[in-house]
């Protein structure tokens, strides 16, 4: 165990943010998200169990948001005709806001079938039970500077 790494993010998962470097990109994907067929040139991280908004927060508090681009947050845009709501969108602009000073700013949409072509370029993907429809997100990581 290490002091301020919060429990949720397993050694693997550790490791793989740190290998990361700037504009690195790493997707955390609902439960629907096709995370292995998407992830064959990534590194696939299960975390079975848990939901995105969680993984999502404890990995905001390590990993800075790329500040060279518009919207280094990108969510996958609900498909025309899909009549679904999508309130974890909220849910995770507020976490941003908490770790990134341009806020829900900082998040942007992508197309679903851009979405996907985006994340099979991804530095790595996180397979999670989230049972939310479109809960699909995006990280571009930036610079430590500290």
């Amino acid at each position: 165990m290490l002091k301020g790494i919060p429990q949720i993010l397993s050694p693997e998962l550790l490791k793989v943010l740190c290998e990361m470097g700037h504009s690195d990109r790493i997707v955390i994907s609902d439960g629907n998200f096709p995370a292995e067929s998407m992830g064959k040139n990534a590194i696939v991280i299960r975390c079975d169990g848990h939901g995105v908004p969680e993984l999502l927060d404890a990995i905001l508090k390590l990993f800075p948001l790329d500040t060279y681009v518009e919207h280094p947050v990108n969510l996958m845009q609900v498909m025309p005709g899909d009549d679904v709501e999508t309130p974890i969108w909220d849910t995770y602009k507020e976490i941003v806001e908490k770790y990134d000073d341009r806020g829900a700013a900082a998040v942007g949409n992508i197309e679903r079938f851009a979405f996907y072509e985006e994340a099979k370029t991804a530095y790595a993907i996180i397979a999670t039970s989230e049972k939310a429809l479109y809960a699909n997100i995006m990280l571009q990581k930036g610079v430590v500077v500290e």
